[in-house]
């Protein structure tokens, strides 16, 4: 798809790295680029990534990808630990500053000439949403403390003006505070408080890497696995459909004979980035009649989320997170191909 007219940037157009940082007066390197305004305040930041492939995910998981509308975008530098810090740091700011971020993802490398100086689409106006710490396996096969950033992308507007930019991302940016609360945008943290130490997280982490590469549908087959060596009966992965409903059906074994009836429902979410209140409340209405509902996912759950997992008057739901699945796996010696 050809840009639009100087001034402006259309969602899935291709540009330049000139277009994109003399249009938006930002630097011409680095991934995240900010302009200051005279009293130097932010006036808008350019987040630039580059997506993997299904290879490259199996061996790194942990690389930028869209889900959904959500953009997981992990924070500089390759090995160490990270800080959020810099321009990074300049992200966090939109939640009270409400600037406009602009979200470009690379289609090529450099050493593909065939591609021309358009290699960067416009994937629309970035909001923030959260960031937390979380351990990964850096490029020397080290355990290190790093920062994601979890970003919604929104393709409305479809063309951004760049002279009307602030006024947009405001607009954009109020209109959603009413559907995201302040423990929402809080991520519950795993700490030894929680009966898991570091030196634990170390053990658990490649499982859950190793979880992390498994396809959607593939996840879901082993939440399947789980469920049988766990003792479940009549344990049946849905028809996939993708449209955020119930994943496996399950009813309690011949141990947990006072049971044996409840319809177990549950939702796998081979996700990097949070679940949060909305997909709890989701799941909940989708539930059959007396049915025992669980989340389990391969990313963590959202303060919000916790709240209304256990809302009094409502059908609690179980949450299972990533770091408690790796458990789970490690406790029944699941066998992960």
């Amino acid at each position: 798809m050809m840009n639009t007219s100087p001034g402006s940037f259309t969602v899935s157009g291709l540009y330049s790295n000139e277009e994109i940082y003399k249009t938006l007066g930002v630097g011409n390197t680095g991934g995240v680029r900010v302009r200051l305004g005279p009293s130097g305040n932010v006036e808008r930041v350019v987040v630039f990534t580059s997506f993997p492939t299904a290879r490259q995910l199996v061996e790194n998981p942990y690389h930028d990808r869209l889900e959904g509308d959500v953009l997981i975008y992990t924070g500089a530098g390759r090995s160490g630990d990270q800080s959020v810090s810099g321009p990074n740091a300049r992200i966090t700011q939109q939640q009270d500053e409400c600037f406009p971020i602009y979200g470009f993802m690379q289609i090529g490398s450099r050493r593909n000439t065939a591609i021309g100086s358009k290699r960067w689409s416009f994937l629309g106006l970035i909001e923030y949403l959260r960031c937390y710490r979380e351990r990964q396996v850096d490029s020397d096969g080290m355990q290190r403390n790093v920062w994601i950033f979890e970003l919604r992308v929104h393709s409305d507007p479809a063309d951004v003006q760049v002279a009307a930019d602030q006024v947009i991302s405001r607009e954009l940016l109020n209109a959603r505070r009413t559907e995201i609360n302040g423990t929402d945008r809080e991520v519950v943290p795993i700490s030894e408080s929680d009966g898991i130490s570091q030196r634990h997280l170390s053990l658990l982490e490649p499982i859950r890497r190793r979880l992390l590469g498994y396809d959607p549908r593939q996840f879901e087959h082993v939440v399947q696995d789980l469920l049988r060596q766990s003792g479940f009966d009549q344990v049946e992965v849905t028809k996939y459909s993708q449209d955020g409903g119930i994943d496996v059906n399950a009813k309690p074994g011949k141990f947990a004979w006072p049971l044996r009836q409840l319809l177990v429902q549950l939702q796998a979410k081979r996700w990097l980035h949070t679940v949060g209140r909305k997909e709890v409340a989701e799941l909940r209405g989708s539930l059959k009649p007396h049915a025992a509902g669980c989340i389990i996912t391969t990313s963590r759950f959202s303060r919000a989320a916790i709240v209304e997992s256990t809302d009094a008057g409502k059908v609690p739901i179980t949450l299972i997170d990533g770091y408690e699945l790796a458990g789970i796996v490690t406790s029944l010696n699941l066998n992960l191909a």
